[in-house]
This record gives C-alpha cells, sequence and structure tokens, in this order.
C-alpha cells in the first residue's frame, strides 16, 4: 500500500509577483505564516501560483527557493502541468533536482487528448522521474477531465500517489475510491468539498482559503481526520460563505486580493488576470468581515 505524500492542508500558495518578477522576500514571509498555523504542505507552481504565466526559468525558480527556504518543516509539492508532455518531464525533472516532495500535474488543456492519451501521457513522466505524482483534475479549465477506470489504470503505477480531485462530482470520486483504494489518495479540490470528500475517505484539502485562513483549514482537516465531522461542519459554516466568496471571480483574482485587503502586501496578478469588479469586490470585503477577518 502507498503512503500519502502527505494529509491534512495542503496550500495551494498564491506567488507574490514584482514588476520584472518575484518577491522572494515576501514569499519567504508567507511560507512562515503557512508553517506557524499548521499547514503540511505547500504546492508551489499551480494554478493559485498563476504558473500559467510563468517562463520555465522562472518557474524552476521559484520551487527551488521554496523546497530551500521550507527546509523540510513542511512537504512540497510542485507543480509540473502542461499540454505538452515534454515540458511537464522537464519541470518535473528540474522538480525533483530541488529536492520536492511530490508533483502536481493537471490534464493536458487546450490540445487535450482521450482517456487513452491521458494514460501515456502522465505514465510518460511518472516512468522518468522518480518523484510521487499527484494527478489533477480540473476539467472546468481544461476542457478534460479522468474517468474512474482512468484513475483506476493509473494507480497501478508506483509513482502515481494520487488525486487533486477538483471535478465537483461526487460520483466520479466515490467510483475512485470503490475502484482504487489506497492505491490512489484523493485530495479535495475544492474548499468546500473538503468535509465530504474526507468523510468518504479523502486523506485533505489542497486549499486557496488556507493562504488567509491557514489554521482554520489546518484544523477544520485535523477534526475530519479525527473523524469529528459535527465539529468540522460548525467550523465550515463559519467560512462557507467566504470558500464561495473566494471564486466569486477566477482563481487566483479574488484571494490574491483579498490578501492584499488584510495587508499582507502580495502584489499584482499578472494579465490576462486583472483586477476585480467593483461589485464582486465589495461582496467579497463583505464576506472576508462576516468571517471575522481584519481589512487594513
Amino acid at each position: 500500500m502507498k503512503t500519502p505524500i502527505f494529509t491534512g492542508s495542503g496550500t495551494a500558495i498564491i506567488t507574490p509577483f514584482t514588476e520584472n518578477g518575484i518577491d522572494y522576500e515576501k514569499m519567504g514571509q508567507l511560507l512562515d505564516f503557512q508553517y506557524e498555523n499548521g499547514t503540511s504542505a505547500i504546492i508551489v507552481c499551480g494554478t493559485t501560483g498563476e504558473n500559467a504565466t510563468q517562463p520555465v526559468d522562472e518557474h524552476e525558480e521559484l520551487v527551488d527557493f521554496v523546497v530551500k527556504y521550507t527546509a523540510g518543516r513542511m512537504k512540497v509539492v510542485a507543480g509540473v502541468g502542461s499540454n505538452d508532455t515534454m515540458t511537464s518531464l522537464r519541470l518535473a525533472t528540474s522538480a525533483k533536482a530541488s529536492g520536492v516532495d511530490g508533483i502536481l500535474m493537471v490534464t493536458p488543456y487546450y490540445n487535450k487528448t482521450s482517456q487513452h492519451g491521458l494514460i501515456k501521457h502522465f505514465t510518460y513522466v511518472a516512468d522518468r522521474v522518480d518523484v510521487p505524482m499527484i494527478l489533477y483534475n480540473v476539467p472546468s479549465r481544461t476542457g478534460i477531465g479522468i474517468a474512474a477506470e482512468t484513475y483506476k489504470e493509473l494507480s497501478k503505477h508506483p509513482n502515481i500517489n494520487g488525486v487533486k480531485e477538483a471535478s465537483g462530482d461526487f460520483s466520479l470520486f466515490s467510483r475512485t475510491r470503490a475502484l482504487c483504494g489506497d492505491e490512489l489518495y484523493i485530495w479535495s479540490g475544492n474548499d468546500d468539498n473538503t468535509i465530504p470528500m474526507m468523510s468518504m475517505g479523502a486523506v485533505g484539502v489542497i486549499s486557496v482559503a488556507s493562504n488567509i485562513i491557514p489554521k482554520e483549514v489546518a484544523e477544520l482537516c485535523g477534526l475530519c481526520l479525527e473523524g469529528d465531522f459535527a465539529a468540522a461542519t460548525k467550523l465550515y459554516f463559519k467560512y462557507a460563505d467566504l470558500f464561495a466568496k473566494l471564486f466569486i471571480e477566477v482563481n487566483p483574482v479574488p484571494v490574491k486580493t483579498a490578501m492584499n485587503l488584510m495587508g499582507m502586501n502580495v502584489g499584482k496578478l499578472r494579465l490576462p488576470l486583472c483586477e476585480m469588479r467593483e461589485d464582486n469586490l465589495a461582496k467579497l470585503k463583505e464576506s472576508l468581515v462576516n468571517a471575522g477577518l481584519k481589512l487594513k
């Protein structure tokens, strides 16, 4: 039986950009904030980190920084997803050299592929880079999803550890759990799905909200892992509206905006992402205040 890369709360961390690159001093502060509040893993260069706008050399430099700065305090999982298998292989090879604990690989977007092509795509990298892989299923962004039978086939690979399931499809999730068991660990890819998914065997969440409330997300996951779903649900209800408002516009626009509103000064978004509409900004501010968070 495989061992999950991590259990509990993993933060899909934002990237604090400057006009010319990355604010590494701020990145270090964000990593310290995560560690001090109980986060189990950092997922760097993922969707929330705006990896789609990162040149390869910047991507590799950031992964290397996070591994070195974290220094074993938390697990580090590097996003290596691409619609080009060779690019994913390059990023995975570089991430391994940096010393990551795992890699996160999304389904190929735009050109897409068949289910057979998905198996070949993920397996090609898993065969060549001896680092545990988390698959990433988010069809709303990529235009292609992973079928339960495909998960079953991929779960046979010793380097494929699990999946970040962000499809919101509970029938797919339950069928995958039934087919794969503990040969394919599952992390919720949506904050609002964490409790129901963990009640059926998911081992944690790869969270957006934990960029701003890491302690609370870690506590929620801890309660679920202990089987105290009543207490977890009570905590969830306190932040349910915030979980929703963090997706009122495309991620990571709301969460990065929220962090700046809270005085965390994480910089701007990279085009084509841009500032929020004024009506949505007002709703986000209201939700943050109602959740007990202070705005600067």
